[in-house]
């Protein structure tokens, strides 16, 4: 973590003494996050961010910040700080009040915190574990992004313990849905397919974007269930995030898959296009007089 991070309105030091064990969200895991890449200083696709995080709020009854503009502000302000122009970033909205436990003298509604991270060194390729029964579809909540994430980080965890990059997750009717922070995407000639949201899995950014605002000629970017199966005998397999925008993937446990990457990597060479004329249309000149809280 960087050496500022934002809690509020205020850019403070990363190890300030800023969260209490009485917001009740922090011990329940009620709020929602998301991870952005900034890119020469823009948050890429914040808008997206947004938008997904407020929708995930209204659902799991976390009150929200009103205006995006001012948490864009604020954001950009903590990016100056850390001189994080080419880095990782997180944003919280964390829920502060109800429930048996929660803590006297609460006066916000919910707590907004962010920092900034190094970006992470990716592989080339990834390998991914499977995990069956791993999301269940038919829960109200699939699909949103809230911070009770710990079973997503032991399954991280485990897989990397056994070698691989990523694990993916079917779920309780053994389709393919997502990994424990991608999304999945199997090419057939000409066809992209990934999973629908009716899978389970989260509406990925850079799932969006590839769906919605990327034109690779000859190809067609849909959504189909998928099985392994079906990724057994796709042509190429790829993960896509904010972080690691597209991976292609070399080994899948227990299938035998040709690890190709051709299409790939014109995919990928197509989200690098989008990310460098989304950065130029949102560039912003610098905060003036960051105000850092000693």
């Amino acid at each position: 973590m960087h050496r500022f991070l934002l809690h509020n309105e205020q850019i403070l030091e990363a190890s300030a003494r800023t969260l209490a064990a009485g917001q009740v969200g922090l011990l329940s895991g009620w709020g929602v996050f998301s991870t952005l890449r900034v890119m020469d200083g823009v948050p890429f696709e914040w808008a997206r961010h947004w938008e997904r995080m407020k929708r995930d709020a209204a659902h799991l009854r976390i009150p929200f910040p009103a205006d995006r503009e001012w948490l864009e502000t604020h954001l950009h302000a903590l990016i100056e700080a850390n001189h994080a122009y080419d880095a990782t970033l997180r944003v919280y909205v964390v829920r502060n009040k109800g429930g048996l436990f929660e803590g006297p003298g609460q006066t916000r509604d919910f707590d907004t915190i962010a920092f900034t991270v190094d970006v992470a060194a990716w592989p080339e390729t990834v390998q991914l574990g499977v995990a069956h029964e791993a999301r269940h579809a038919a829960n109200e909540f699939a699909g949103t992004k809230c911070i009770s994430w710990a079973e997503n980080l032991t399954r991280y965890e485990r897989a990397r313990q056994q070698g691989f990059d990523e694990i993916i997750l079917l779920n309780e009717r053994g389709e393919v849905a997502e990994c424990t922070s991608a999304n999945i995407f199997v090419v057939s000639g000409s066809r992209v397919w990934t999973p629908p949201l009716s899978a389970g899995c989260l509406p990925g950014v850079t799932r969006a974007v590839l769906l919605e605002d990327i034109d690779v000629p000859g190809l067609e970017i849909e959504e189909r269930a998928l099985t392994l199966n079906d990724l057994e005998i796709a042509d190429e397999v790829c993960i896509t995030s904010s972080t690691r925008a597209l991976l292609p993937a070399a080994r899948i446990e227990g299938l035998q898959i040709p690890g190709g990457r051709s299409v790939c990597d014109r995919l990928q060479r197509a989200l690098a296009a989008h990310a460098a004329a989304y950065t130029a249309a949102h560039r912003k000149p610098a905060p003036a007089g960051v105000n850092i809280t000693q």
